[in-house]
């Protein structure tokens, strides 16, 4: 690999980091688009941040379990149709072409941004009801919870992201867990979800291992950095920020799918 490529994606990992701590999302939304832009094939670049995500997942989920912050049961109730999901995910990314495949990346993107506005809606009503005393479930939790589990499997498999932008939400509204313990259990379970998705990936022959390792160990380290070091931005600078991002990485897959 040539060391130039290696220094990029050092770099890229670390901004992909520096953005999860931050936002409280996966670097997958940045590692994927930095990856093809470095010359990898989509399904490569999709492995490969799937790889780079169980390092950064790792290290929170770590620190919080050694905080006390998780708990063992929820997390497995949330991996075990996350497990099987992802294989799905990665089964249909061999199935789908380059262009398609990236023409479905670029969407969830733009997907994201509505996500992510969605999630900081769904925290504030949950700040409400928290404040209420109120705790409020949808329907049935098994279903509930194969539903999240699924959901953030299946991205992770399909896309190499790690699908917290939507499992927090679900957590929130259909098991009624509190914030901090949605945002805990997610991280967990995005742990299992990568390495179920990395294997699958692996035994298909696409994971680039030293790309996915310096994109997870730069991750690790913006991480540490945004949540400890940098100073907090405000709430609209850092929507701005992350929606302008968000578009202007579609825009490039949506031309390298064109491209390709």
């Amino acid at each position: 690999m040539i060391p130039t490529n290696l220094f990029i994606l050092g770099i890229g990992g670390l901004f992909a980091g520096i953005l999860a701590g931050f936002l409280g999302i996966g670097g997958g939304t940045v590692m994927v688009p930095l990856l093809v832009a470095l010359g990898y094939e989509p399904i490569q670049a999709v492995a490969t941040s799937a790889l780079a995500i169980v390092i950064t997942a790792s290290s929170g989920t770590l620190q919080n379990w050694r905080m006390g912050y998780i708990k063992p049961k929820r997390v497995i109730l949330l991996a075990l149709p996350a497990l099987f999901a992802a294989q799905v995910g990665v089964y249909l990314a061999e199935q789908f072409s380059s262009t398609l495949l990236l023409l479905g990346f670029g969407l969830l993107m733009l997907v994201n941004i509505y996500l992510f506005e969605f999630r900081k809606g769904v925290i504030a009503k949950q700040k409400d009801a928290e404040n209420n005393g109120e705790k409020q479930e949808w329907g049935n939790p098994t279903i509930a919870r194969i539903i999240t589990g699924g959901t953030g499997g299946l991205l992770a498999g399909l896309f190499g992201v790690g699908g917290g932008v939507i499992m927090v939400p679900l957590q929130i509204l259909l098991l009624g867990e509190p914030i901090k313990v949605a945002i805990q259990t997610s991280l967990g379970v995005i742990v299992v979800t990568s390495i179920s998705a990395s294997f699958g990936h692996y035994l298909n022959g696409n994971i680039v291992f030293v790309g996915g390792l310096i994109l997870g160990f730069g991750g690790l380290i913006g991480a540490q950095i945004s949540t400890r070091f940098l100073p907090k931005l405000s709430s609209s600078v850092v929507t701005f920020a992350f929606r302008t991002l968000l578009v202007i990485l579609a825009i490039y897959t949506f031309w390298k799918a064109w491209d390709i």
